[in-house]
């Protein structure tokens, strides 16, 4: 796959022009208020794993509309006292599959909480334990159209919220710092954090790798690849609502989320990905507002970005914010 976005000096630059709607902050702060009226409810259980470097714990918890939420906390076996922690969502389709699949950052000496996400995880490459009991509207498979004509009934409403409970429950724990929580996932789970980065204005760090859902307008017209492509099949039955879709999506654009945002922030961009295009990325990245931002470009890289090496990046980058006060 040769380059097919816009040169990387435009990319540097590149900012979208849609904007937030004007009661974008209300609308997630009425959103969160109502999660916050069900008691999160946070249960940890401990788990019999044949692993002798980690302590893994099953997390349940109260997510959007009080609904039970899945997840791991994995721990160092020796931690007694609170670690820094760091909250990883997943990417589409994906769930929270199974504990061994979760070491690198406790290896690190990191609370390590991986939250499930609703509905997903039986796409065949990590199953899911969480159900998304809210019905929707017609839509085209896949999670990307669930609920499109309406921002109450968005099926990522249900997700971000769900997100920012996750942080809530990892802070919770005793074993966790509250303090020092960083927040990170890729593709889905990258746009997942900015998200969160935009809504919990008190993290540690922020870590979205070659993130999605970022620059929806551009997305969906500039790649062909799901998941981006179930918009377009959405719009290519019902004609006429293109104006009432994209008013949903804007209030869930990470590209607004970043602009609210406050938290360090190491990103990961790849110049080949057909499947989260490097100018919705950038266009994410650019808005971020912290000034402590930098991103990492894998030139000859598709959606896999910068794999190993992102992560060898992120346990150096990640210690410096996690310090004890």
């Amino acid at each position: 796959m040769a380059l097919f976005d816009l040169p990387l000096d435009q990319l540097r630059t590149y900012r979208p022009e849609h904007r937030a709607p004007e009661d974008f902050d209300a609308f997630w702060q009425k959103t969160l208020a109502e999660a916050r009226e069900h008691d999160l409810a946070a249960r940890f259980e401990p788990v019999d794993v044949p692993l002798t470097g980690v302590r893994v714990l099953d997390v349940t918890f109260a997510g959007h509309g009080g609904h039970p939420v899945k997840g791991w906390l994995v721990l160092p076996a020796d931690a007694e006292g609170p670690l820094p922690a760091v909250v990883e969502y997943i990417g589409y389709g994906g769930g929270r599959g199974l504990p061994h699949m979760h070491l690198l950052w406790a290896a690190a000496g990191f609370a390590h909480f991986v939250m499930d996400t609703r509905g997903q995880g039986s796409g065949g490459w990590a199953q899911g334990d969480t159900p998304d009991p809210v019905g929707s509207a017609p839509s085209y498979a896949g999670f990307m159209t669930r609920g499109v004509e309406d921002p109450h009934d968005y099926y990522y409403r249900r997700v971000f919220t769900d997100a920012v409970r996750a942080v809530e429950a990892a802070r919770s724990h005793p074993l966790v710092d509250a303090a020092r929580v960083a927040v990170g996932g890729g593709s889905q789970g990258g746009g997942i954090s900015l998200a969160v980065a935009g809504l919990v204005p008190d993290l540690a760090a922020v870590m979205p790798d070659v993130p999605f859902l970022c620059d929806f307008p551009r997305a969906a017209t500039l790649t062909d690849h799901p998941p981006y492509k179930e918009i377009g099949l959405y719009l290519k039955s019902r004609r006429i609502g293109a104006d009432t879709v994209f008013r949903t999506l804007s209030y869930f654009d990470a590209v607004h989320f970043a602009a609210r945002a406050q938290a360090p922030a190491l990103f990961s961009v790849a110049l080949q990905d057909l499947t989260c295009p490097p100018s919705t990325v950038f266009g994410a990245f650019n808005a971020y507002a912290a000034e402590d931002k930098r991103i990492e470009v894998y030139e000859f890289n598709e959606h896999e970005g910068g794999g190993p090496y992102q992560q060898a990046t992120q346990l150096r980058w990640l210690p410096r914010y996690l310090t004890a006060s």
